[in-house]
């Protein structure tokens, strides 16, 4: 008996909201069930995982982007039984320096003082690759994306505690998605979760941190070859 493929649920990264798979969903070669998940309720990366597992079905495939990617772990290692695949997306395990938080306090502090109208050009333009720096239709639409989560989201993605999020090897299969030119998160940083969690890796060429918005149609031929691999 013919089944229908598992819903594949769109876990967006810091300060991106679900508008972030456009391209990659148009350009998805196969009828799928998509469900994008918001990061825009909740205080900690267990809250996230919370409030997205409230509106999915039984059973699911995680993709989860960079942010994402930790709160997809979260997921499986909280609802193991219900996680069918996982994708992680330009992530990591680690945590955020002491100087990288202090950073991120600051400025989430000052955009609650006044009106935030998403990050400057000078934040935005290291995520992207070198040919895209210069791109400002795509700066402005992770701009836009920043500003419809506004100043509160910014402080409570700023201050997330990323620590005791899974690093035991993942049941379900698991791929790791890595960019050659992520500035952000680098290679190295994809390779640490392969070793530690298992699964398949790949790299992908010709994008910056922003993998979905750089190359969505790469991206997704990826994804659809590997989840029909897996018979996902």
């Amino acid at each position: 008996m013919n089944t229908a493929p598992l819903p594949i649920v769109l876990i967006p990264g810091f300060m991106l909201d679900e508008t972030l798979w456009d391209d990659f969903v148009h350009n998805y070669p196969e009828d799928r069930v998509f469900i994008r998940a918001s990061l825009s309720k909740g205080k900690s990366i267990a809250e996230y995982a919370s409030y997205i597992v409230e509106n999915l079905p039984p059973r699911f495939i995680l993709v989860g982007f960079s942010l994402g990617g930790y709160v997809a772990r979260a997921i499986a290692e909280a609802f193991p039984e219900r996680t069918a695949g996982m994708v992680l997306i330009a992530t990591s395990l680690r945590e955020d320096t002491p100087e990288q938080q202090a950073l991120l306090d600051k400025a989430s502090l000052t955009a609650l003082q006044g009106d935030f109208k998403g990050f400057s050009d000078a934040v935005l333009k290291p995520s992207l690759h070198a040919s895209r720096q210069n791109d400002q239709g795509l700066i402005q639409k992770i701009r836009d994306m920043g500003k419809h989560l506004g100043a509160e989201v910014f402080r409570a993605q700023a201050l997330l505690d990323r620590r005791d999020i899974t690093r035991s090897p993942i049941a379900c299969p698991l791929l790791v998605i890595a960019s050659e030119g992520d500035g952000m998160r680098g290679l190295n940083e994809s390779r640490e979760i392969n070793a530690l969690l298992g699964g398949d890796f790949v790299a992908l060429g010709d994008s910056g941190h922003m993998l979905p918005l750089e190359q969505p149609l790469v991206l997704a031929s990826t994804l659809s070859v590997w989840f029909n691999n897996n018979h996902l």
